[in-house]
């Protein structure tokens, strides 16, 4: 698959000593849904100023489609958008101004209809003539993402983009990423939220102590490091494993109605029949089965706590 967006040992220490990123490989596959993941200060932030622009590596380099950040910095400006954290906006302008001025300072020419559709697209059409200072925090947002996207870019991305919003705005905004790929954009984004990783990305990238850990399509992901998990529920309580069950490595319910076992969906073998027939010679009576996967949380969890 072709890269748009091409990192390679990419480094970046503070001076005061903190290494923000620690020799940083990874390609950007062209279209794709990116979600970097990781805990506060792992260096999502800092990855993300250093490839448009905003923070110089220590070490390393970045192109994108090509063209080198620092030698070919305007060409690889106009190609990226970026929606930051913070809410970093005027208060007297209005959202139209703000956005068609956004698309005039990377030379484009005037394009009513554009960014019509763009304000349509984020619900913004009807606050058009309204002042920023009169907005919400969810709708200033949008407006960040309105001129984010302005100069139309290749590549946009998200950082922390739904932080302190409500349900209803961040499935919307999920909407606009979700129709804004499917016109040809690549989406990298940083999220705490990862239950919407889980959903809305192709790959996943985990982030912890300034090292990317890892890298893999969702679905081989949750495949390969996920669990399953068999829910056994009892007729009765037990409070002890039966000896004839004690290489199953169950766990007990803390009420004592359900025994809990763990497999690798990988193994040959689960184990499971065997468990049944075992089960049965103890005596107990089983009332009802379910099983379950490991979610992306439990796999994000798992990784960066064994860092």
């Amino acid at each position: 698959m072709k890269s748009i967006v091409q990192i390679q040992a990419l480094s970046k220490t503070y001076g005061s000593g903190h290494q923000a990123l620690n020799r940083v490989d990874l390609d950007i596959h062209e279209g794709e849904i990116l979600a970097l993941l990781g805990p506060n200060g792992a260096g999502k932030t800092t990855l993300i100023s250093i490839i448009c622009g905003i923070v110089s590596a220590s070490t390393g380099s970045v192109s994108v489609a090509g063209y080198d950040i620092v030698r070919d910095y305007r060409q690889t400006r106009n190609l990226i958008g970026l929606v930051p954290q913070e809410l970093t906006l005027g208060a007297f302008d209005s959202v139209w101004n703000t956005v068609n001025f956004s698309r005039g300072l990377f030379g484009k020419p005037p394009n009513t209809a554009y960014l019509e559709q763009l304000l349509k697209d984020l619900s913004l059409w009807d606050k058009r003539n309204s002042e920023l200072r009169e907005l919400s925090g969810g709708m200033k947002r949008r407006v960040l993402i309105a001129k984010a996207l302005s100069h139309e870019p290749r590549v946009l991305f998200l950082d922390e983009p739904t932080a302190g919003v409500d349900v209803e705005l961040r499935q919307d905004m999920w909407k606009m990423v979700r129709k804004l790929n499917d016109s040809g954009v690549t989406i990298i984004l940083t999220t705490h939220y990862i239950e919407e990783a889980e959903e809305i990305a192709d790959r996943v990238g985990i982030i912890s102590q300034g090292s990317l850990l890892l890298v893999e399509d969702k679905q081989n992901l949750m495949h390969k490091l996920g669990k399953k998990q068999l829910l056994i529920e009892l007729r009765q309580m037990v409070d002890v494993i039966p000896d004839a069950l004690a290489d199953y490595n169950l766990e007990i319910s803390k009420d004592g109605s359900h025994l809990v076992y763990t497999y690798d969906t990988q193994s040959e073998r689960t184990g499971i029949t065997s468990l049944l027939q075992d089960l049965n010679s103890t005596g107990l009576s089983l009332k009802d089965l379910k099983s379950s996967q490991s979610s992306l949380e439990d796999i994000f969890v798992n990784l960066v706590s064994a860092k």
